[in-house]
């Protein structure tokens, strides 16, 4: 891999950001990772990113998280390139989590903005190159304004553009006019982290996906993906609405990363639905419309 690639080729582009199989005492499922890790690259996931939100990063230890990368890696076998989310509110702490993870054979490091520290646009283009820095492994910047009270600007993300291994944008942001600006102003490539946008933000441009929901369906993603790629708009609105069930019932409940654990453990992918706290598992209303849901856009493994 050299940075000259295009952004489909370093990181793909049908990325899911997997959930962090656990068992009922919360400790992690090493059954449930080698199962979710095959059904997300035979549905046609060509990009997982570990230890991510939907990981339940917070909750992780750093050995936790570089096990995770390990054994992620040593599964996909290839198939599929691994990005590690290495983001904190530490510089010093992404720099170790960036270098752990290029050491546990990762592909690329997504790096969300300082969360809580709230710096400036100084400050924050400091901490990403500081960690772009550390390894030789390309970046994707994880711009989430609403978790993390910091946007990206978008002279931030121009300036940022030029180093040499920041190559991407995880857009969790939803400014879509502001995403084709940068877009046509430098190379920065983007994938859509809002699912519920995954159509406009591909008709508008963007490289790929970066999906919760693809947990589930990756396939439908790649479709959908492959639809626009081709200029079938037509099938794509037809993809994009029919997943419109599933979409609002993973992302618009409770939360992705609990609803998305509960459709994989009710398909049998997972063995369970448990989460560590802050986060507690749905309430019976939101599983209703989950497998209602799942029943309408006849979800099988």
């Amino acid at each position: 891999m050299t940075d000259t690639q295009p952004a489909d080729l370093v990181f793909g582009t049908n990325l899911v950001a997997m959930v962090t199989p656990m068992d009922a005492d919360g400790t992690i499922s090493e059954t449930g990772i080698a199962n979710l890790v095959e059904h997300l690259v035979t549905t046609g996931c060509d990009g997982i990113v570990v230890n991510g939100t939907t990981g339940e990063s917070p909750t992780l230890t750093e050995a936790e998280t570089a096990h995770l990368i390990r054994t992620v890696t040593t599964l996909v076998d290839g198939r599929a390139r691994v990005i590690a989310g290495v983001g904190t509110n530490d510089t010093v702490s992404s720099i170790r989590r960036a270098c752990e993870a290029e050491g546990a054979g990762a592909d690329g490091l997504l790096l969300v903005s300082p969360y809580y520290s709230k710096p400036t646009q100084a400050g924050l283009i400091a901490h990403c190159r500081a960690v772009a820095d550390a390894t030789e492994l390309p970046v994707i910047l994880y711009d989430i304004p609403g978790r993390t009270g910091i946007a990206f600007a978008e002279s931030t993300l121009i300036e940022l553009a030029a180093h040499p291994r920041i190559r991407a944008v995880k857009d969790a942001k939803g400014d879509m006019y502001e995403a084709m600006s940068i877009m046509d102003k430098t190379e920065l490539a983007y994938y859509c982290g809002i699912d519920e946008l995954n159509l406009p933000y591909l008709a508008c441009g963007a490289t790929g996906v970066l999906s919760v929901v693809g947990n589930i369906v990756a396939d439908r993603n790649a479709e959908l993906i492959r639809a626009v790629g081709v200029g079938d708009l037509a099938a794509a609105r037809k993809i994009h609405n029919e997943l419109g069930p599933l979409t609002d019932a993973v992302m618009r409940t409770s939360s992705g990363a609990i609803m998305a654990k509960a459709a994989l453990a009710e398909l049998g992918v997972i063995p369970h639905a448990t989460v560590r706290l802050p986060l507690v598992e749905s309430p019976s209303e939101d599983l209703r419309r989950l497998t209602d849901a799942l029943a309408t856009v006849a979800v099988t493994v």
